[in-house]
């Protein structure tokens, strides 16, 4: 009898989950595009995401210019992460949700080489300086966050026309990783939260106070979104407490 009542109660609960793993599996996924800023972290987190909200993901990962452009053309999406000067014009434009937004964290810009190679000196405007000029080959996003920092930066030092032939702009951080990891660029110049886990690609350090603009990044929610609870409940958990340890972990700061 006992034996009976406790495969039962085993045969209970299974029934009990697979009905909860098949009723997870049919909702409708929430469609998140998010800036490659936040990828790590976010990868990281989606598991733990989707049990949080009881529902699948489905994310989707450009630099922000490129999202901007996407929800400018009217492509459906739920959640998104985004700089918040991204976020503040298509709140003007009317694309997203008046309320739900959440600030994720800010992250600095640095500088990446290769795994294994001598870190540069770029404590200083001067150090920078002359690390840039020795370089035979650097590179950044074409339409990255960091980008405005980066030209500033340039500007700043002096040295835009020295080092134009030297710059080989991108379309995206991962090919900007693959030329550094493959030699054919000296550094990267990017996020401090996409060089921490590129493989073959290490950080030197973050550039020079005097240059360094930290990018902030917050998640919003679209105003034609079908799925406005969850949207809701997906920008709660993603800009609370609870995951803070795992961005910074990631060099997204508070």
């Amino acid at each position: 009898m006992k034996r009976r009542l406790y495969w039962s109660g085993i045969l209970f609960t299974v029934a009990v989950l697979a009905v909860s793993v098949s009723s997870f599996s049919q909702r409708e996924p929430l469609r998140v595009l998010a800036s490659n800023g936040v990828r790590a972290a976010l990868q990281d987190l989606i598991p733990q995401w989707e049990r949080a909200i009881g529902r699948p993901l489905t994310v989707e990962f450009d630099p922000s210019a490129a999202i901007k452009r996407k929800i400018e053309a009217n492509e459906p999406f739920d959640v998104t992460v985004l700089t918040t000067d991204v976020l503040d014009s298509l709140a003007q434009e009317g694309k997203l949700a008046a309320h739900g937004r959440g600030k994720i964290g800010r992250i600095g810009v640095g500088v990446g080489v290769v795994a294994g190679t001598a870190k540069p000196d770029i404590r200083t405007a001067d150090a920078i300086k002359q690390e840039l000029l020795n370089a035979k080959s650097m590179t950044w996003g074409e339409e990255g966050a960091s980008r405005p920092a980066i030209d500033r930066m340039i500007k700043e030092l002096g040295v835009a026309d020295r080092l134009k032939p030297k710059v080989r702009l991108t379309k995206n951080v991962d090919q900007s990783m693959e030329l550094v990891r493959t030699g054919q660029a000296d550094l990267v110049i990017t996020l401090i939260s996409e060089i921490l886990p590129a493989k073959g690609v290490e950080f030197a350090g973050p550039l020079p106070p005097k240059f360094q603009d930290y990018v902030t990044f917050a998640a919003g929610i679209s105003a034609a979104s079908k799925n406005m609870d969850a949207a809701q409940a997906a920008v709660k958990f993603i800009t609370g407490s609870t995951v803070a340890p795992a961005f910074k972990a990631k060099g997204i700061e508070p």
